[in-house]
């Protein structure tokens, strides 16, 4: 119920339709008790009385009640999914900022599917209990105590004869509620898992086509959709034993009526008039009862739903904002790491460990080491994707954790190691950063990462549509778009991760011409697995099981004994001055941080 009250709160700004939609529905319950209260006076006092001159009037009296009933039922119905459809709006666009404001932690370690089917299935489950649900219930409760009242009215000793049926059919509505609350919270998890197994395979079709996988994610495909369908169809069964164990129970009340009401007509205490709209209201007052089932499976369905969507809602991010921030239009370009520790998961392996250095502005940091030694951590810390666990980094000589996160993230560019272009125009994805730049700056970003000459001969030039995740453009160019885009942006600061990693030499080298010119000014972060990147820089990085194990200028590493040296002998092909013990040592670190070049 808790969760239920909570949903509730966000009727509050939608208080007038509530208000019309309940107004509506009382004149919907009103016109539901004069029909039969109508059609007793037919009865009696036209049709046995033989008042014929009555039939008309109070038949189109009957078709009046009729007419209203359905003006009613269109304002309560139309009202009710206007409260359903704003509600939900506001919701969805809650989750989506929210799922925006969380840290890159969060989707470290969730399933993109499983996101997807909170803010679209689940929601929706909810809009249909806001827009049906809860109006029926308030009704059936309404009616169900007016009903009790008219038919106690008619004939009391007939009404606590029909009576008896009541409380087994609420007995059998709460065991109902009780089983199926945890069986639908499970037929939405599994619902969710199958989102995520889509999803995945979707995203990853062409590696399975590469690895001729296709049957094997199929079984894991149909293995997923069989758990669903075990739940559901688990649900369904009890579904289909309850309801017709609830219309055995209500049918037990119009026997009664025939057996005990035929008697008291007979008898003289009651007219067959009565007898009709007793019989009649008594199906009114079946009817909310029954429709409680369908009511208990909607709230428990919209329960689990709610109580996914809160918990995805009430996940709080670890990337927390001070109260008073600093603001930082423009940095300087100081960035400074001292003594930082960081490890992804509590409790778990450290990834950085006592990492210190200083970039000054306008200088260039390269970071060099194998996979997992910490390259993009550290950049990562920069912006604030993550904190560290100890330690600072401080940029202009100031804590990131005291600047608004906006502000660092507008002086801060980046071209991430695995390249992402939305499906739009090329122009687009370059001015993402900044939509509001000319078209002349979008090509002058275009033409300093090398791409301007192919896009202009597309088709549509800056006009063309890359498909989704950059689909038709080779690795090297979705990378040169995404480089266009960081330096459209005109950062102070600028960090590639390993951005030339999937563009040829030649292609590489015309970048880092063009990089040369742009990094000047601007203190810049390079990651890369090729030595040839990182020659000019002023500071080098080595990198080895997240410590620093060499820093220095290309010039003073390769006269150092250590891991960039055996990598530049390597690299560079001159390995005829290093042992060979030392050359199997190297060529394993060196494969490892430059992988093909190294061979």
């Amino acid at each position: 119920m808790k969760t239920i009250w909570r949903l509730l709160g966000y009727l509050r700004p939608y208080l007038g339709w509530l208000i019309l939609s309940n107004v509506a529905m009382l004149g919907l319950v009103v016109m539901s008790f004069a029909i039969p209260w109508l059609t007793r006076y037919v009865i009696d006092v036209a049709i046995i009385a033989e008042q014929s001159a009555l039939l008309l009037p109070l038949s189109l009296g009957v078709i009046g009640a009729g007419i209203l009933h359905g003006g009613m039922f269109f304002v309560r119905r139309y009202s009710s999914a206007i409260i359903g459809q704003r509600v939900i709006y506001d919701l969805r666009n809650e989750l989506y900022r929210h799922l925006h404001a969380l840290p890159f932690s969060f989707y470290d370690r969730s399933k993109t599917g499983e996101i997807m089917s909170r803010v679209t299935q689940d929601v929706e489950t909810m809009r249909r209990f806001l827009a049906f649900g809860l109006v029926n219930l308030v009704r059936s409760v309404v009616m169900s105590v007016g009903i009790l009242f008219f038919l106690l009215f008619i004939n009391w000793r007939l009404t606590l004869v029909v009576l008896i049926t009541v409380p087994p059919l609420v007995m059998t509505i709460r065991a109902f509620a009780t089983q199926v609350r945890p069986m639908y919270r499970r037929v939405q998890e599994e619902l969710a898992g199958l989102t995520a197994v889509l999803q995945e395979n979707i995203a990853g079709l062409r590696v399975i086509r590469s690895f001729a996988q296709e049957e094997l994610e199929v079984e894991k495909f149909v293995e997923q959709h069989q758990r669903y369908l075990a739940h559901n169809l688990r649900t369904i069964r009890r579904w289909s034993f309850f309801f017709p164990l609830m219309n055995m129970i209500t049918a037990m009340g119009t026997v009664i009526i025939l057996w005990y009401g035929g008697s008291e007509v007979i008898r003289g205490n009651m007219t067959l008039g009565w007898l009709v709209a007793f019989n009649q209201y008594l199906a009114l007052l079946l009817g909310p009862l029954r429709m409680l089932g369908w009511l208990v499976n909607l709230t428990e369905r919209a329960s689990a739903s709610a109580t996914r969507v809160f918990e995805l809602l009430d996940t709080r991010s670890d990337i927390l904002e001070i109260s008073n921030p600093i603001r930082m239009p423009t940095a300087r370009g100081d960035v400074q790491f001292s003594n930082v520790h960081f490890a992804y998961d509590s409790g778990g392996d450290s990834v950085l460990r006592g990492i210190s250095f200083h970039a000054r502005p306008g200088e260039t940091v390269a970071l060099l080491g194998a996979t997992g030694s910490g390259k993009s951590t550290v950049v990562n810390l920069i912006p604030r994707f993550y904190d560290p666990n100890r330690g600072r980094v401080l940029i202009d000589g100031r804590d990131v954790r005291r600047f608004a996160i906006e502000d660092i993230r507008r002086n801060v560019g980046i071209v991430m190691q695995e390249t992402f272009l939305f499906s739009a125009p090329i122009a687009e994805n370059i001015a993402y950063g900044r939509p509001e730049a000319t078209m002349e700056e979008v090509e002058a970003a275009a033409r300093a990462a090398q791409i301007h000459d192919f896009i202009m001969g597309l088709p549509q030039g800056y006009d063309t549509v890359v498909g989704e995740r950059g689909v038709g453009l080779s690795g090297g160019q979705k990378q040169r778009v995404a480089i266009a885009r960081a330096l459209l942006l005109n950062p102070p600061i600028l960090i590639l991760d390993d951005s030339t990693s999937s563009v040829d030499v030649e292609t590489e080298h015309l970048i880092q011409r063009a990089l040369a010119h742009v990094m000047r000014g601007r203190t810049s972060f390079v990651i890369a697995q090729r030595l040839s990147s990182v020659r000019e820089a002023d500071q080098i990085l080595v990198l080895d099981q997240g410590r620093i194990v060499q820093r220095g200028t290309h010039r003073s590493l390769i006269r150092q004994e250590g891991i960039y040296r055996e990598i530049h002998l390597l690299q560079s092909g001159d390995a005829s001055s290093i042992s060979e013990e030392v050359y199997r040592r190297a060529r394993t670190k060196a494969l490892e941080v430059g992988g093909k070049e190294a061979r």
